[in-house]
């Protein structure tokens, strides 16, 4: 920590989630001093530095690493880099943030998390929907006992357009790219899975069929504790994203429903209406994106575990494995086949 209390800050990639969370970093958590932005493409970390008047702009992130004075980063950049860069982080002695997933390899995200405890430092990773204010009030009411023993769990989680085939090709899948985050709500709201059983084609594009993957997807859930759930997917909501919990059990129910610019109903002759859904992750989760940042930020100055661990982060990787090999195999599939 700098001599007058800030915390420095180095952010790796300069991309769409890149922006945000330098943006949040620069202007909203007043201890915090971005410090540095890196990307392959300089001329996306220069123009990102200079909107937010962050003093170092590069292209190798190795050089936000060998810098003493920064103590944390946080990784935005590609997937297929971020267990490499957890491992080199950790060796130079910063604390991490890290955008899901780690990584599509359970090799790989043993070793970045061995490097983590071997260090000693702080590791986040970004599953900022644990932080909307909605899915953490239900969070909050199913571990008061508000709705009693939790029976079953229904998340739909649908996206307002479908990614590019080039984007699916090497996403990892629709498991490990979008369910991920419905994943890791699951664990989050009920607790751990003990099995999955997937359905699952292609309805939206055929293009996302050729390049190997599927754009809509139903997965039921069996919990450890018993509670069952189902997980809906699609690609491609014409109405807008749509993002709803509902958690129903012994003793009542509760339901977050979808966030809209605002809350007015009109009423005509033809019907009853009102706003769509914020139309997409920028939109509904800005807020989130902010609170999860400060979390991580508030568990280096009070030396606490961040909210959301690197084992939380390889939890739904090994689901989102569970899930594909259900869905290629017609058959449930225990996690334990997974991790073990």
């Amino acid at each position: 920590m700098a001599n007058n209390g800030t915390i420095q800050v180095g952010v790796i990639g300069a991309g769409r989630i890149g922006k945000i969370h330098a943006e949040n970093l620069a202007t909203r958590i007043p201890v915090v001093a971005a410090a540095a932005v890196a990307d392959i493409d300089l001329s996306a970390a220069q123009e990102l530095a200079a909107r937010l008047h962050i003093p170092r702009a590069c292209s190798d992130y190795r050089a936000i690493l060998a810098d003493p004075d920064i103590q944390a980063v946080a990784i935005c950049s590609s997937t297929d880099t971020h267990a490499r860069i957890i491992v080199e982080a950790a060796q130079a002695g910063k604390h991490i943030f890290c955008e899901k997933p780690i990584d599509h390899d359970l090799a790989k995200i043993d070793a970045a998390l061995a490097a983590v405890k071997q260090a000693g430092v702080k590791l986040q990773i970004g599953f900022n929907r644990r932080f909307d204010p909605n899915f953490r009030k239900v969070r909050e009411m199913v571990a008061e006992g508000k709705i009693g023993q939790p029976h079953i769990l229904r998340i739909t989680s649908r996206d307002p357009a479908p990614p590019p085939a080039s984007y699916v090709k090497v996403s990892g899948g629709i498991f490990l790219d979008m369910t991920i985050h419905d994943f890791d709500m699951a664990r989050y709201l009920i607790g751990d899975v003990r099995e999955v059983y997937t359905a699952g084609a292609v309805l939206v594009d055929p293009e996302i069929g050729a390049a190997g993957d599927i754009d809509t997807a139903i997965i039921t859930l069996t919990f450890e504790n018993g509670a069952i759930g189902t997980i809906d997917n699609s690609r491609k909501a014409v109405y807008g994203y749509d993002q709803r919990v509902e958690v129903f059990g012994s003793g009542g129910m509760v339901t977050a429903l979808n966030r809209t610019p605002d809350t007015h109903l009109y009423s005509n002759p033809e019907g009853v209406h009102s706003a769509k859904p914020l139309y997409f992750f920028l939109e509904r989760y800005s807020e989130s994106f902010l609170a999860e940042m400060q979390e991580f930020i508030q568990s280096i100055q009070h030396d606490t575990t961040p909210p959301v661990t690197g084992e939380d982060g390889r939890a739904p990787v090994l689901i989102g494995m569970a899930a594909k090999k259900s869905y290629l195999e017609k058959r449930p599939v225990s996690i334990r086949e997974i991790s073990h």
